[in-house]
């Protein structure tokens, strides 16, 4: 397992440990608003927080594990040397320009939502929505070092 893989793999299984946890806050939520008449706007909020970690911290994960959506109706059954030509021709002509163009479009969004430390609009909302845009850049480095495991991969085999 090369440094990459193994940054990837940190990466995706940590974010993963945050499912449980959105499924327990999201019970205090539910439980809370239905049984007690108590919202619990923050909660929520942060549960918002983790589902976009999940999500986009966990995308390089699952393409580096080959467990991402995928229509397998002629990859399925073909030989490794198939696939592995279609996933670098497909990489490189929609994988690659979708990641940078999400990197190079997020960052002045970032930057802009640091710049003026953005809060939530809800009130008993969380302050950190500046944190939460940070997530979006994890999506494209994620992927593009998932991208860069898979080249490796298939250049020394």
């Amino acid at each position: 397992m090369n440094i990459v893989e193994k940054f990837i793999n940190i990466i995706g299984e940590y974010i993963s440990y945050l499912i449980p946890l959105m499924t327990l806050l999201m019970i205090i939520v539910i439980v809370s608003r239905y049984f007690f008449g108590i919202g619990q706007t923050g909660l929520q909020e942060l549960v918002m927080y983790f589902h976009a970690l999940v999500f986009l911290g966990c995308a390089g994960y699952a393409f580096n594990k080959d467990e991402h959506v995928r229509v397998d109706i002629f990859y399925r059954d073909a030989s490794a040397k198939y696939k592995n030509l279609v996933n670098l021709v497909l990489g490189v002509i929609f994988l690659l320009p979708v990641m940078f163009i999400i990197a190079f479009y997020s960052i002045d969004l970032i930057a802009m939502s640091w710049k003026i430390q953005e809060v939530s609009n809800e009130a008993g909302g969380l302050g950190y929505v500046f944190v939460q845009k940070t997530f979006i850049f994890l999506f494209p480095l994620t992927l593009f070092a998932a991208f860069i495991n898979q080249l490796i991969k298939i250049i020394w085999k």
